[in-house]
């Protein structure tokens, strides 16, 4: 019985010294430390090649219901420019809806540096040249990321040439020092 109980007690005595070395010898898990919680970019939504004539605006009618729109998200303002994304959106321009969350534009990312998506909030876009949006989250590359989207389209009214917009992105990713409770 006494042989036992000495058996027992040093394989405890074991068991605890095998988990502390483990835990004091154990590589740290890998920390990127050059990442930073900042992220800027520069890119273009193309615009569909549809001639347009001179001096003419291509505007959604006041009544419409919804726009809804697919396109090209390129890395430059040519249209031959490399294909980085898509740009997608729902938008309902009617007043009362003016506010709503259901105004919202999705760029994803297809490339070796990002795979994921962001989502900007559209629900101040207005009729101006630039505008300043909400970026309410994101996926993949950019998971959980907030920031500000600057929207410009240059005014080559003069010409029949189809200006994409410009869309420059200032994400924040969350801090990710903080531990998930769990």
């Amino acid at each position: 019985m006494l042989s036992n109980n000495i058996t027992f007690c040093v394989s405890v005595t074991l068991a605890v010294l095998v988990v502390i070395l483990l835990a004091t010898l154990s590589p740290l898990p890998h920390r990127n430390t050059s990442s930073k919680p900042w992220l800027a970019l520069s890119l273009y939504i193309q615009q569909p090649k549809t001639a347009t004539k001179p001096n003419t605006q291509a505007v959604a009618p006041q009544d419409a219901g919804a726009l809804i729109f697919h396109r090209v998200l390129t890395e430059g303002p040519k249209n031959t420019s490399r294909v980085i994304g898509k740009a997608q959106g729902f938008i309902i321009p009617a007043e009362q809806f003016a506010r709503s969350g259901f105004n919202i534009i999705y760029l994803t990312f297809d490339t070796h540096e990002y795979s994921g998506s962001v989502s900007i909030q559209a629900k101040n876009l207005g009729n101006g040249r630039k505008d300043e949006l909400t970026v309410v989250g994101g996926t993949g590359s950019f998971a959980f990321v907030r920031g500000l989207a600057v929207l410009t389209q240059r005014d080559d009214r003069d010409t029949d040439v189809v200006v994409p917009y410009h869309i420059r992105l200032h994400l924040k990713y969350p801090n990710r020092s903080k531990a998930v409770p769990g």
